[in-house]
Parts: C-alpha cells; structure tokens; sequence
C-alpha cells in the first residue's frame, strides 16, 4: 500500500485495482492513520468509500454489506441490522440520527486511492 500526500495536505493511500472489486460489491482497507474504510463499485461503476465500522453494532462489517440503492441512493445495507447508508453522504437512510465518515476517491490508471486528512 503506498500513500501520497497531495499540496491540499490530504494523504491519498492506493488501495487496490478497479478490477479487484466486483460490481455491486465492496472490499475493506486500512488508511495509515488507522482508519478503516469500505470502498464500494457500483452497478453503474462509481467508486465510493465510508468508513467500514458500523455504528449501530460497533463492528467493522460495512465493507461485507448489502450494496443497492434506494430511491436512486447508491446504498450499503450492514449485514448485522440492515441499516442502510448513503455512499455518497455517509446519512443512514434508516435512522437520521446515525451517519458514517465518507472518503474522497480518486482512480487513476484503474488503480483506487482513497483520501485522508
């Protein structure tokens, strides 16, 4: 895993080829500042990134959801409570109260990179 850090001060961490992740799937990475992210590939082929921890069962299971949408919502359903998240604003759609961090992506040359402060 290599990370970069841009002149906007954000660290960009490569996570893995476009290709690694299966549509309608994600995977789970871990930024060099500890932080756990879940990168989803989309039906239409957008690349997202929340974090991976749950927060209504505390576990990091995020990345091993359900991924759909709602309404149009590109979404991830935890695998413990099927809360539903929102990848592109972290918003639960279940529980307004509950959110998650999302990340920047960027992808270049087929490879992801996920941004952190």
């Amino acid at each position: 895993m290599t990370a970069v850090m841009d002149a906007g001060a954000t660290v960009w961490t490569e996570i893995c080829a476009v290709s690694r992740i299966p549509i309608a799937c994600g995977v789970g990475a871990l930024l060099p500042d500890g932080e756990q992210v879940a990168i989803f590939r989309t039906t239409d082929e957008e690349i997202l990134a929340i974090g991976n921890i749950d927060p209504i069962s505390g576990a990091a299971v995020l990345s091993r959801g359900i991924v759909g949408d709602a309404d149009g919502v590109p979404c991830v359903a935890s695998p413990i409570y099927k809360e539903r998240f929102d990848l592109r604003s972290g918003a639960c759609l279940d529980d307004p109260d509950m959110s998650v961090p999302t990340y920047p992506v960027r992808v270049e040359a087929g490879v992801i990179y996920v941004g952190s402060a």
